[in-house]
């Protein structure tokens, strides 16, 4: 007859402690692959908006961001921004400048594309379109979630590139052409990868699309 051993109290304790240590590696590892674990994909179709014919939907890594342009305020940059949006221009471009907590930049469709990613160039690429004049002369509050152009050291220099800030940026009035405002999802652009030694970075995450949601 086989006799069973009892296991005594410190191995119980010793067993239970590697088990909870192998629940949490592998809960840490999925967590970490899965970055968008916590972040809510917001559904344009399920959303009720006053101005439809002003709603762009970003697709980035992590789900849906829902941005409403004014034409009001800066007419020429937000007919920049639709027509490469109508173009599907923007589509495949890197956010090749991401400043944690702070600000995303994308939209370089010269040297930012996913199939003609130039790391030496990258943020000084053009549309092809020409460059067109800063609007900065109404009053804008740069709140979190604004979008803007981004342009050079010079006024009157944007172009496509675009940029989104993830905290209030009070300074940024009167400096940039402001286009719109996120109005859904901007947790999902929180989780764009960064890296912490430079505001550019290498092995960007891309701009799935971006569509009017009436075309």
């Amino acid at each position: 007859m086989i006799k069973k051993i009892k296991a005594t109290r410190s191995e119980k304790i010793i067993l239970i402690f590697l088990l909870s240590l192998a629940v949490f590696s592998f809960g840490s590892f999925f967590l970490i692959k899965n970055k968008c674990l916590f972040v809510k994909n917001y559904d344009p179709t399920k959303i009720t908006f006053e101005n439809p014919s002003n709603i762009a939907i970003l697709n980035v890594p992590c789900g849906n961001v829902i941005i409403e342009l004014y034409p009001q305020i800066s007419p020429n940059a937000v007919q920049r921004f639709k027509k490469l949006v109508e173009s599907k221009s923007y589509d495949n471009s890197a956010f090749h400048r991401v400043i944690k907590d702070t600000l995303v930049q994308a939209g370089d469709l010269e040297f930012g594309k996913k199939e003609n990613l130039n790391y030496a160039k990258i943020g000084t690429g053009k549309s092809g379109l020409g460059t067109i004049n800063s609007e900065i002369d109404t009053p804008f509050d740069f709140k979190k979630g604004s979008v803007g152009l981004a342009r050079s050291k010079n006024y009157n220099t944007e172009d496509s590139q675009f940029f989104i800030i993830l905290r209030d940026e009070p300074l940024y009035e009167s400096e940039y052409t402001p286009i719109g405002k996120v109005i859904y999802g901007l947790e999902a652009l929180k989780k764009i990868k960064y890296l912490d030694k430079s505001q550019y970075v290498l092995r960007p995450d891309f701009i799935n699309s971006i569509r009017m949601l009436i075309h």
